[in-house]
């Protein structure tokens, strides 16, 4: 197998450039260090970087897939065998500033015993962890290792934004409870975040379950029994999702019934008071034609007469309904 050496890679501009320790820390990637299985490489990419695209197109570790996926050609989710390593698309939230966490970012990642070729346009945060971990001395220690601190971080970021989720669906359903109805678009919002997360994580559980299968020499016994539990536990999440669903749909429903009962109500009313007005009326315009010969025409208090028959007959009608129960 051929020595890869860290001058390979001095002209593809990573974003960051680390070679592991073995011991949970890294080095910075020096042009004599050479590539093992006890001290990787890890070279992170932004492909819509110039230098690094061309790079990556021009550079012999790859086959013409592995490129395309590395340069964000292939959008989708994929896991594919190449050799003795794995090209992985995986998916995680967007969390940058100014945009909504299902929007979500797309990562690929070329992986092997001896190195780890990561691509991405977008910043993905979940990295910043395992960054974090190597620097601090306690992170991966190989490429397997380092696989399963990637598929734990993203999925204890899809864990907590689910907790959050579920936090939030509590809230409007207490709303709701309350007689309210939530602001337009805050529910429609919520359905299409918890849609949008379950669609694109339930093929990355089954992806990291097929991990586990794999025969790979540079994943051991432990990272697949790691991958498992992660894969477990996102597919927990993807359960409580289908749950979300579901409540959403009864909220939807509740809120759908809620306006017909009020529109209901407003038409009820208005109808009983066209009903109590109904006979008065009826006689303000029978006493209002111009015509000669209308009663009391000559009578001083004729008009104070006609006023309190009309209040009369309003509360006559008035207590009416109420008797027969309409009001």
């Amino acid at each position: 197998m051929a020595l890869i050496y860290g001058s390979l890679f001095q002209s593809s501009s990573p974003v960051h450039a680390f070679q592991l320790n073995g011991d949970g820390g890294f080095f910075p990637l020096d042009v004599n260090a050479s590539a093992t299985q006890q001290n990787p490489f890890w070279l992170h990419y932004d492909y819509k970087n110039r230098d690094s695209e061309k790079w990556i197109e021009g550079s012999e570790l790859f086959n013409e897939q592995v490129k395309s996926a590395l340069c964000g050609h292939a959008g989708r989710w994929r896991i594919l065998r190449v050799g003795d390593g794995v090209l992985l698309t995986l998916q995680t939230l967007n969390t940058n500033a100014g945009q909504r966490p299902e929007q979500l970012v797309a990562f690929r990642v070329f992986i092997n015993g001896r190195i780890i070729i990561s691509s991405r346009h977008r910043k993905v945060n979940s990295l910043d962890t395992v960054i974090t971990d190597l620097q601090e001395g306690v992170g991966a220690e190989s490429t397997g290792d380092w696989l399963v601190a990637v598929a734990d971080a993203i999925t204890d970021e899809i864990s907590d934004f689910t907790d959050t989720l579920h936090e939030r669906l509590i809230e409007m359903e207490d709303f709701i409870l309350n007689g309210e109805i939530p602001e337009r678009g805050e529910l429609a919002l919520l359905r299409k975040q918890i849609i949008v997360i379950r669609r694109y994580m339930a093929p990355q559980r089954d992806m990291l379950a097929r991990m586990t299968t794999e025969k790979l020499l540079w994943l051991d016994e432990t990272d697949r029994r790691r991958l498992q539990e992660i894969s477990d536990r996102l597919g927990r999440c993807i359960e409580d999702l289908d749950g979300f669903v579901s409540r959403t749909a009864i909220m939807s429903d509740e809120i759908t019934n809620m306006m017909t009962e009020m529109m209901n109500r407003r038409i009820y009313t208005m109808s009983l008071l066209a009903m109590i007005f109904l006979p008065t009326t009826f006689l303000t315009g029978l006493f209002g034609v111009n015509l000669g010969g209308i009663p009391g025409n000559e009578f001083r208090f004729a008009f104070s007469v006609f006023c309190f028959l009309l209040a009369a007959l309003i509360g006559t009608v008035f207590w009416w309904l109420r008797r027969s129960r309409w009001l």
